[in-house]
């Protein structure tokens, strides 16, 4: 079965490296300055002119607190008026980029990301969503993949109607830890009957998908009080879980400097935590998707990884891969054909830079031949825990055992370590390796060594 696993201490903590998380092939990190507002507009064009189907992100950067442990792009704010000006900016960067897009493209993919999206007030929710409607072309069938992150302090029942009524039809659900203590600890005090009203509501309402996601590794966390946490999950049966590792990294992200170091669980009982949650959840039937991800075996991602077309991108394991990504909105990243381009990721700039008309793009990457050859392979690795060597010679007309030769070596290795199975066919990445599959992934990754791995949070 595609999610069977085998724990093995020892490989985990002789593969336990820093590395990508492989959203996308090239990194974030590859990014650069020469690319611009042109290549976007070129790009736009050859969607255009393909017709290829879109998934919209759209990044809300407001919270009105701060969680310790957060690395995303925010602002921390009481003051809900700041949205305001954000908003015309936003509405301006949707009407520059659809007008370069055919009306024809149907959004089949569309995520609200944060932040705190629902820091917007209802009136302002309605008016960004009609806006959307105005100058893409959004689904009315409820056949799209139309989802939202809530945080349960900052959402109820008339919140919940509300995005129903809009098309949204999957939530996805910040809670990270039940217990009090760790809530104290990270300053997101949330309680069990908050997170519960929300589910309630969004079942009663009918979406289509409840995603939850925790975090292991925080402070004051012990594995039993993280068991009794993913017990009260399970109860609440979401379709989906994410059970992110914390990679405490306060040098690079200043509110983690609000977390005592010293309270942070010992790395050995972080593997315990990871190994107690991954039996807790194989029992309650959830299968491993890959990369801190499970799903209930009817949900569609475990349904398209075994039939073999899960993809993966910037929102995450999806089954629109195939469409191309718009990020609008501060920091969003876009990946169209081959390009990846990401908005100004200051706040001031990005609503400057559109107050004059001008597009926000800062930095991107356009993919080579190699890019493109590497991306596929870690693609199949991550999603399907397997490469077929021949689908990759076809698609790109190259000798697989020519061209990676000098891995070659590293992949044996990796063979008599029982992560992989190596064949003159493909690779199949084992049950003692599909916890480890980004350090599979890792060996084709041509950029890794250059860069500094501190930019990375470990594997497991």
């Amino acid at each position: 079965m595609l999610d069977a696993i085998r724990w093995d201490t020892d490989l985990i903590r002789r593969y336990d490296l820093a590395g990508p998380r492989y959203t996308s092939y090239p990194t974030a990190v590859q990014f650069h300055s020469q690319v611009g507002t042109f290549d976007l507009l070129h790009a736009l064009r050859e969607s255009r002119k393909a017709l290829r189907p879109l998934s919209l992100y759209v990044h809300v950067p407001f919270c009105a607190n701060i969680c310790y442990y957060c690395a995303c792009n925010k602002v921390i704010t009481k003051d809900r008026g700041r949205a305001l000006p954000y908003l015309q900016r936003l509405e301006q960067e949707i009407q520059l980029i659809a007008c370069h897009l055919d009306p024809g493209q149907k959004v089949e993919q569309l995520h609200f990301g944060g932040g705190t999206p629902t820091f917007l007030s209802h009136d302002e929710l309605r008016q960004l969503m009609g806006h959307l409607r105005q100058h893409f072309n959004l689904l009315d069938d409820d056949s799209g993949d139309y989802g939202i992150e809530i945080d349960p302090r900052e959402a109820d029942w008339s919140t919940m109607g509300l995005l129903r009524e809009l098309g949204f039809n999957r939530v996805s659900i910040g809670l990270q830890d039940l217990d009090p203590a760790v809530q104290r600890a990270v300053n997101r005090l949330q309680s069990l009957e908050e997170t519960r009203a929300v589910i309630e509501a969004a079942r009663t309402l009918q979406f289509r998908s409840i995603n939850i996601d925790l975090i292991y590794g925080l402070p004051k966390q012990t594995p039993d009080n993280f068991a009794r946490t993913v017990e009260e999950v399970i109860n609440l049966q979401p379709d989906r879980l994410s059970v992110f590792n914390y990679a405490h990294l306060p040098e690079r992200f200043m509110p983690q400097r609000r977390i005592n170091s010293h309270e942070l669980p010992a790395p050995a009982e972080k593997l315990q935590m990871l190994q107690r949650t991954i039996e807790q959840l194989t029992a309650a039937g959830y299968r491993y998707i890959g990369m801190d991800h499970f799903a209930l075996p009817d949900d569609e991602l475990a349904i398209a990884q075994e039939e073999s077309t899960l993809q993966r991108n910037f929102q995450g394991y999806t089954t629109h891969g195939h469409c191309d990504l718009i990020g609008l909105g501060v920091s969003a990243i876009s990946q169209i054909g081959d390009l990846y381009c990401q908005n100004s990721s200051d706040l001031n700039q990005y609503q400057n830079l559109l107050g004059g008309a001008q597009l926000a793009t800062s930095r991107g990457l356009v993919c080579n031949q190699d890019d493109r050859v590497r991306r596929a392979v870690i693609q199949q690795l991550i999603c399907s825990f397997s490469l077929d060597f021949e689908a990759i010679e076809q698609q790109f007309n190259i000798d697989f055992r020519g061209y990676f030769g000098e891995l070659w070596p590293q992949l044996q290795a990796m063979a008599e370590d029982g992560l992989i199975k190596l064949s003159n066919e493909g690779i199949e990445v084992l049950p003692a390796g599909r916890l480890l599959v980004r350090s599979v992934c890792m060996v084709f990754d041509t950029y890794l060594e250059q860069q500094n791995r501190q930019r990375f949070s470990r594997v497991i």
